[in-house]
């Protein structure tokens, strides 16, 4: 008879012998990559650019369903109820795996346990932007001139890392400035040059495009170093205020429990995806940074985010549900 530890054996070389047939066997069928946001923007772009080159590499087609609502909550959600097969990634960004917790009170998913990263697509540098006729001259002027009269700041949408980041700063240079959020930064981006709304906070995808050509008036830029694409523009942190950085960035997350080679697999084809020529070309128009990090590097990745933006939002009070 097989005592209790070998039937245990037993049943656990069993099922990692049916886990490993099934990662040999993957993918046979179409991949379901999930975005949390409407068509045309920034994550949705990046999916559908670099999912061509994650399909073709394994050789099956990637297709970008788009679930926006609540936050990316909604998308959240249904990637973590999933099964954890390698079928169904999740597009993520600092609101999925590191806002969210601390802007809800309760959240039908827990991103630090339902989901593991597989890799990261890129950070997007984020800029402050006046108008070209503004009379302010640069950061130092704006933050002296706040204090007379209270500008506004246009961002994407509340709580989105422009939103957040923008807080930040306000708290960590004495900046003063008043939240306006928009449906999507070009949306802001219309209503600064048409004289509606003070600043702007944008990131590079939407604004370079605007920096680059002088249609605005860039005042600074929230990353550690300055930007290719705006090397005329000084970083906050070179203007004296070194703990005032931010970005957004965007990765990849599967549901806990896919099998560790397809993890792998799939890390191995986002990179490829990110680095090839075309991805790159975009990234160097726009300014985006990339880096072909290992799931475990961007699971450390976020894990240091949450170590300094979950405490952060929690004393600026930003809620999003009461």
């Amino acid at each position: 008879m097989l005592g209790r530890r070998g039937l245990l054996s037993g049943t656990g070389a069993a099922a990692l012998a049916a886990g490993t047939a099934r990662a040999q066997a993957w993918p046979d069928r179409p991949l379901r990559w999930v975005v949390g946001y409407p068509p045309g923007g920034a994550s949705d772009t990046f999916a559908r650019l670099i999912g061509g080159h994650i399909g073709g590499r394994l050789g099956q087609n990637v297709v970008v369903e788009n679930r926006p609502g609540g936050g990316a909550v909604v998308a959240s959600e249904a990637v973590a109820r999933g099964a954890p097969d390698g079928y169904t990634l999740l597009h993520v960004d600092n609101g999925i795996l590191v806002y969210n917790p601390a802007l809800y009170s309760r959240l039908p998913y827990d991103p630090d346990k339902d989901f593991q990263g597989v890799g990261f697509i890129g950070r997007f540098p984020l800029f402050i932007v006046v108008r070209p006729d503004d009379p302010v001259r640069d950061f130092a002027d704006f933050l002296a001139r706040s204090k007379i009269r209270v500008p506004n700041y246009g961002s994407p949408a509340v709580a989105s890392p422009h939103h957040l980041a923008m807080e930040m700063v306000k708290r960590r240079t004495g900046l003063e400035a008043t939240h306006v959020p928009y449906r999507g930064g070009p949306a802001a981006m219309q209503d600064l040059l048409a004289g509606n709304v003070d600043s702007v906070v944008i990131d590079c995808a939407s604004g370079i495009p605007f920096i680059a050509t002088g249609k605005v008036k860039t005042l600074c830029c929230f990353s550690e170093a300055r930007s290719p694409r705006a090397p005329d523009v000084p970083t906050l942190r070179e203007l004296g205020h070194a703990n005032a950085v931010a970005y957004g960035w965007q990765g990849m997350s599967v549901p806990t429990g896919v099998p560790a080679p397809i993890v792998a697999r799939l890390a191995e084809a986002l990179q490829a995806g990110v680095a090839a020529d075309d991805v790159q070309a975009r990234y160097r128009d726009l300014g985006i940074e990339s880096a072909p990090w290992s799931p475990a590097e961007f699971q450390q990745f976020v894990a240091r985010e949450n170590a300094e933006w979950r405490p952060l939002i929690r004393e600026l009070g930003i809620r999003l549900d009461g």
